[in-house]
C-alpha cells in the first residue's frame, strides 16, 4: 500500500512538473530506425529499446554496446519508479566546456531494457531527465511533438514553415537544404539558457582543428519578427576537410549564431550556408530567409 501511494504521489508530481514546465511546448522528437531522438533546452536525447530481459547478464551486453566501462559506477535512481541503473560521465571539449552525459538503463513496462541517453554542455538537470524518462516510458509524449521523416515542413518554435521536399533532417531540429542553407535550433525554458547554448556552440566552432574563423562580427537582424543581434562568423576549412569541401565547390561557411525570444519561446539557433550556395539579393541563403532578415 505504501509503495502504491508513493508511486501515485510521484506520478502526480511528474505530471505537474511537465505541465508547469511546459516541456511539451519545447520538446521535439523524431523516430529513426530503432532509435528515437529528442531535443529540448539544448539537450540531445536518444532512446532505444532492446529485446533483452532486465537481467545482470543482459545488462552486461548492453553496457558493452553503449561503451560503458566495467569500472564506471552504476547506481540506481530511486526517484524513478522502475528498475534502473544510471551511469554519468563527462567529456572535456575545451578548457571551459564539458559535455555531460547521462545514461539510464531501465526495465520498461514490457520487461525489456530501454536505454535513454542525455547529452548537454556544462549542465545536468536531473528533474528534467526524470520527467523526460517518465514521458518516454509511459508513452505520454504527444504525437504532434514527433516530426515526420518525410519532411515538407517544420515546426519552428510554434510556427509551421513550408520547405518543400528537397530538404532533409540531419538530426532533431536540424535541417539541411542542398545549396539553400542549413540550420539547427533548440527551444529553451529561459533566455539565459538559450544565450549560453549559443556561446557554447560558437566556442566549439572556434576550437575545431579542421579550419579557422577568418572574420567575426555582431550584426543587427530581424529574427521571426523580433529585432535582435546575431554573431556572424566566416569559417575557412583547411587540410583534408578543405579538399572534401572544395570537391563540392564549397570552401568557406558563413554562420549566424542567434539567441532570442520567439513568440512565447526562447530559441537558440545556428544558421549557415556555403560560399557556393544560392544567395539572394538579401545576402542570405533561401532557408535562412525563412526565419531571419539582415538589417541595413
Amino acid at each position: 500500500m505504501k509503495k502504491i501511494l508513493l508511486f501515485l504521489l510521484f506520478f502526480v508530481f511528474a505530471i505537474s512538473f511537465a505541465q508547469n514546465d511546459n516541456i511539451f511546448e519545447r520538446l521535439q522528437a523524431i523516430n529513426t530506425t530503432g532509435l528515437t531522438l529528442y531535443n529540448i533546452d539544448g539537450y540531445t536525447i536518444s532512446s532505444q529499446t532492446l529485446n533483452y530481459p532486465f537481467t545482470e547478464k543482459s545488462l552486461k551486453k548492453v553496457y558493452r554496446k553503449y561503451a560503458i566501462k566495467k569500472d564506471e559506477t552504476k547506481t540506481q535512481d530511486e526517484q524513478l519508479n522502475y528498475n534502473n541503473y544510471y551511469v554519468g560521465n563527462d567529456k572535456k571539449l575545451t578548457e571551459d566546456l564539458v559535455q555531460n552525459n547521462s545514461h539510464y538503463f531501465i526495465e520498461n513496462q514490457e520487461k525489456r531494457i530501454t536505454i535513454i541517453q542525455f547529452s548537454s554542455i556544462n549542465k545536468r538537470n536531473k528533474e528534467l531527465e526524470r520527467t523526460i524518462i517518465n514521458s518516454i516510458i509511459q508513452k505520454r509524449i504527444p504525437k504532434e511533438n514527433y516530426a515526420s521523416k518525410n519532411m515538407d515542413s517544420i515546426n519552428f518554435a510554434g510556427r509551421k514553415i513550408k520547405l518543400g521536399m528537397s530538404c532533409n533532417w540531419t538530426n532533431v531540429n536540424a535541417v539541411q537544404c542542398p545549396y539553400k542553407g542549413e540550420m539547427n535550433w533548440s527551444v529553451h525554458k529561459g533566455l539565459e539558457d538559450a544565450k549560453n547554448t549559443i556561446e557554447q556552440q560558437l566556442t566549439i566552432t572556434k576550437s575545431r582543428k579542421n579550419g579557422k574563423v577568418i572574420s567575426e562580427e555582431t550584426v543587427e537582424i530581424e529574427f521571426e519578427g523580433t529585432q535582435t543581434k546575431a554573431k556572424k562568423v566566416i569559417y575557412d576549412f583547411t587540410g583534408i576537410t578543405s579538399l572534401l569541401a572544395s570537391a563540392s565547390g564549397g570552401k568557406t561557411l558563413t554562420i549566424y549564431y542567434v539567441a532570442t525570444q520567439v513568440r512565447n519561446n526562447y530559441v537558440s539557433c545556428v544558421l549557415s550556408f556555403w560560399n557556393n550556395d544560392t544567395v539572394t539579393e538579401n545576402e542570405l541563403a533561401p532557408l535562412l530567409e525563412k526565419v531571419m532578415k539582415l538589417k541595413t
